[in-house]
């Protein structure tokens, strides 16, 4: 966006109109001073990374924002379960911000990506059983390679 463009579209937020344009490119929103709640929600249901420019979080808001790109959980301030197995949900990779990795947000984070079982910090037998069944290829991260998993692996693979 040009100088003048950004201009415009800053003075067109101060004025209380345009939110049609967070629609279109949601972290536009850090170039507003004062937005309103409604434009945080339009702003992260566009892309959920805005939510790093938004101050006062609500759980709607981090929700909508993970929904839309699970790794945006890097940028919320208070996490809960629900936030973060919406995170995993959307991108498996989120797991790597799970401030408390719970199992469940666990299984379906290794059920979403094969890769993000690298960042799961405590790998149990049904953790590790889930990700060699998405790719064989999560074995060289088991350090407890049981016949079962071994098994699993090759006929995934």
């Amino acid at each position: 966006m040009s100088q003048g463009g950004q201009a415009t579209f800053i003075y067109c937020f101060h004025q209380g109109g345009c939110p049609e344009r967070l629609k279109l490119d949601g972290l536009q929103l850090q170039y507003i001073k004062n937005p309103t709640p409604k434009m945080n929600l339009i702003a992260v249901q566009n892309d959920g990374r805005a939510l790093q420019y938004v101050k006062r979080q609500t759980l709607k808001l981090c929700l909508e924002a993970v929904k839309q790109n699970g790794m945006s959980l890097e940028y919320v301030k208070k996490q809960t379960p629900e936030i973060c197995l919406e995170a995993v949900k959307q991108n498996g990779w989120s797991i790597q911000f799970v401030k408390e990795q719970t199992h469940e947000i666990c299984i379906e984070a290794a059920k979403q990506s094969w890769l993000s079982f690298q960042y799961i910090k405590e790998k149990d037998y049904e953790i590790c059983l889930e990700a060699v069944k998405q790719n064989g290829m999560a074995l060289r991260f088991i350090e407890d390679q049981t016949l079962e998993i071994c098994l699993e692996a090759v006929k995934e693979n």
